[in-house]
C-alpha cells in the first residue's frame, strides 16, 4: 500500500518508496511493481503521472485522476510555477548556501534518442547546509574520521539528474549514488550505518489546484535509512 499524502477530485500525492519504478520500462522488464500500477490497483481507477521522480529517489510524487487534468500540471512544471524541495545526504562539510549554476549536457535515451544529440542544456540548482556531522569511521585514507552534510536542494530547471550531477560537480556526491557518487564513501556508510539506498528524497511539492487555483505544498515523511542518517545529526 502506497503512503497517500493528498487527495482531492482531480490530483492525488503520494510517498514514492525507493527503489521502485513511476512505471513499466523496457529499462527493467524483470520489475512486477510499479508506483503508477499499483496506485490505480489502489484506488480503483487510472491515474496519469504529472512528472516523474528516479528509481533510486523517494518522496512527493504527483499524479492526476483524468487526462485533462495532467496537461495542466504538465505546463505548471514546464512554466517552472512548481517549486520542489529535495533532502540529500553528501559527502564533507557543504557551504552554507550557494547557487550551482552548471550547464548539463543533455542524456539522450539510447534507443528512443539514439540520432539525438547530446547538447548542453542550462542549469541552476539552489543549496542549503541545514547540518553537519562527522562520524567515527575512515572512509578516505587521508583522514580517520568522515564528515557529511544533510543539504535542502532546489533545482531552479529540470535536466536528468541534475541534482546528483551538480552535487558531484561541486565535490559534495550524494551518499549511495552509484552513478554519479563515491563508491568508497558508499562502502564505508554501508558498512558502518547499514544504508545502501541513493540518501535523496523529495522532501515538498508546492503547485496550483486544478479545483481552485489555490497554492497546494505537499510533505513527504522520510523512511528508515533517513531515520538513521539523522539521528547522527542529532548526536
Amino acid at each position: 500500500m502506497l503512503d497517500i499524502l493528498y487527495r482531492d477530485s482531480r490530483t492525488i500525492a503520494v510517498n514514492k518508496p525507493a527503489g521502485m519504478l513511476v512505471h513499466r520500462s523496457w529499462l527493467d522488464r524483470h520489475e512486477t511493481q510499479f508506483v503508477m500500477q499499483t496506485l490505480r490497483d489502489q484506488i480503483g481507477q487510472h491515474v496519469y503521472p504529472a512528472h516523474r521522480l528516479d528509481r533510486p529517489t523517494s518522496g512527493v510524487l504527483l499524479f492526476t485522476l483524468d487526462p485533462e487534468a495532467a496537461c495542466l500540471l504538465t505546463q505548471q512544471f514546464e512554466q517552472k510555477t512548481t517549486r520542489k524541495t529535495y533532502w540529500a545526504i553528501v559527502r564533507g562539510y557543504l557551504p552554507d548556501d550557494g547557487l550551482i549554476d552548471y550547464p548539463l549536457k543533455y542524456q539522450p535515451d539510447k534507443i528512443a534518442e539514439s540520432q539525438t544529440e547530446a547538447t548542453l542544456q542550462e542549469a541552476q540548482t539552489q543549496y542549503r547546509c541545514l547540518a553537519r556531522t562527522e562520524l567515527p569511521f575512515q572512509s578516505a585514507a587521508r583522514y580517520p574520521t568522515s564528515r557529511y552534510s544533510w543539504a535542502e536542494l532546489i533545482p531552479h530547471t529540470g535536466r536528468k539528474h541534475q541534482l546528483r550531477r551538480h552535487m558531484k560537480h561541486i565535490f559534495h556526491p550524494i551518499v549511495g549514488d552509484t552513478n554519479y557518487g563515491d563508491l568508497r564513501q558508499n562502502h564505508a556508510t554501508a558498512a558502518h550505518l547499514g544504508t545502501t539506498r541513493l540518501m535523496l528524497h523529495a522532501r515538498s511539492l508546492s503547485f496550483q489546484s486544478i479545483e481552485n487555483g489555490e497554492t497546494l505544498t505537499v510533505c513527504a515523511d522520510t523512511d528508515e535509512s533517513w531515520r538513521i542518517w539523522l539521528g547522527t545529526f542529532e548526536a
